[in-house]
């Protein structure tokens, strides 16, 4: 079973995480906003591209810490995967969700996708459905991107 995770942030160097969501292959879906990212250190680029697209799933804001526990709780539902990969196309995601749960909880592999992606199957996902810098459209591009 193959997890697409994407995560927004609020600066490369000075990086808070603002959003994560992770798709799986058969399309299960996890989606969450932190409520109490530093607004602070957002770049231009984040306040233009990705903060105006904030707030689609009024459910789905958290503090940190709720965030982590919601997060942990749905990845349970796949214990019983014989394998498990959380495939990221940016390494700063898996650092960013590394950060997030603390430990990494035991039978999931990383994976890094970016050289697998098929350009012209996201630029198509995109062009149909728009959502370019939102961490869960990116990570359904991911998936659909991967798929024969």
């Amino acid at each position: 079973m193959r997890l697409f995770v994407d995560t927004e942030f609020t600066d490369f160097i000075d990086c808070d995480l603002i959003s994560i969501a992770l798709v799986a292959d058969d399309g299960r879906e996890f989606y969450g906003e932190r409520s109490d990212y530093d607004d602070a250190t957002a770049t231009a680029f984040v306040r233009e591209a990705v903060l105006p697209q904030l707030g689609q799933y009024p459910g789905r804001v958290f503090t940190r810490d709720a965030l982590r526990t919601d997060l942990l709780a749905w990845l349970t539902q796949f214990d019983g995967e014989q394998e498990r990969m959380l495939c990221f196309d940016y390494a700063g995601d898996w650092d960013l969700f590394v950060d997030l749960v603390c430990d990494v909880p035991d039978g999931w592999l990383a994976c890094h996708i970016g050289h697998a992606l098929r350009a012209e199957r996201s630029e198509a996902y995109f062009r149909q459905n728009g959502g370019r810098h939102h961490a869960l459209h990116d990570a359904r591009v991911n998936r659909y991107a991967m798929q024969d």
